[in-house]
C-alpha cells in the first residue's frame, strides 16, 4: 500500500523546510518503504515532494503510479523513479548514482533462435521511455557539484533480477552504455507518460549486477547516496 508521508514530514520539519525556490510540484515513486523513508531524511520536509512506495515490480509500480495520478487533489509537474539499484561494471559502481537518460524494459519482447527481439523490433510499441531532457543533465551535474559520483545513462527495468554473469553480459551487449537496473522504472514512467507528465529516474548502487553475492550488497551505503541525492533534488527540480 502506498503512503503519503510529505505533509507530515513537513510538520515535522517546522523551520527547517528545505528550499521552496521551484515551483514544481512532484511525485516521488520508490518501491519499498526503505527507499522512501532515505528521500524523505533527504528531503528534509520540503512540501512540494509528494513521497509515495509503490511496490516492487513493473506491474505493481504502474498501478500505484496511475491511480495516484488519477486521483491526486492537485496534478503533478514531475514524476521520478527513485530507489536502490544493481550496477553494470564499468558503468556505474556501488555507491554511485545513476540518473537514467531513458528508462528501458529489457526483457518486453520475445526470445528467438537468433536471440531477443524487443518491443520495438517486434512493432508492438516501444519498450523506452526517454527521461525528461531538459533535466537529465541538469541534475546529474548538481548531483557531481555536491560532491556525489553520479552519471546519465541508460537504466534497465526487469520483472526477474539478473542473477547470472551471462545473462549480464547479454543486457550489456544488447543495450549498450546501460548503467543499471531496478524493477520499476518503466511502469511507473508508462505511467506518466500516459498522461503527457515528464519522467525522471534517479538510482543508487548497491550492488552489481551480476551473480547474487549478498556479502557484497552495501544497501546502507545506496540509501545513504539516495538520501543525499533528494537533498540535491530540493535545490535543482
Amino acid at each position: 500500500m502506498s503512503t503519503d508521508y510529505s505533509k507530515e514530514a513537513a510538520e515535522s520539519a517546522g523551520t527547517g523546510a528545505g528550499s521552496l525556490t521551484g515551483s514544481r510540484r512532484i511525485l516521488i515513486m520508490t518501491a519499498v518503504d526503505a527507499e522512501r523513508d532515505a528521500v524523505v531524511r533527504g528531503l528534509r520536509g520540503n512540501p512540494r515532494f509528494d513521497v509515495r512506495s509503490a511496490g516492487v515490480g513493473p506491474v505493481e509500480a504502474a498501478v500505484t503510479t496511475a491511480t495516484l495520478l488519477a486521483t491526486a487533489n492537485e496534478a503533478y509537474d514531475l514524476v521520478v523513479c527513485a530507489g536502490i539499484a544493481g550496477g553494470f561494471k564499468g558503468q556505474a559502481e556501488i555507491g554511485s548514482l545513476v540518473v537514467a537518460s531513458e528508462i528501458v524494459a529489457a526483457d518486453l519482447g520475445a526470445q528467438t533462435p537468433d536471440g531477443f527481439l524487443s518491443l520495438d523490433e517486434l512493432g508492438f510499441g516501444s519498450s523506452r521511455i526517454a527521461a525528461a531532457t531538459e533535466l537529465v543533465e541538469p541534475v546529474t551535474s548538481a548531483l557531481r557539484s555536491a560532491g556525489l559520483q553520479a552519471v546519465s545513462a541508460p537504466v534497465l527495468t526487469l520483472s526477474t533480477v539478473t542473477g547470472t554473469a551471462e545473462s549480464a553480459e547479454e543486457l550489456a551487449s544488447r543495450i549498450p552504455g546501460a548503467a543499471a537496473e531496478g524493477m520499476e522504472g518503466f511502469g511507473i514512467a508508462a505511467a506518466a507518460h500516459k498522461v503527457g507528465i515528464p519522467v525522471l529516474e534517479i538510482r543508487s548502487i548497491s550492488n552489481a549486477v551480476g551473480p547474487r553475492d549478498k556479502a557484497a550488497w552495501r544497501i546502507g551505503d545506496a540509501l545513504q547516496s539516495l538520501e543525499a541525492a533528494s537533498t540535491v533534488l530540493m535545490e535543482v527540480l
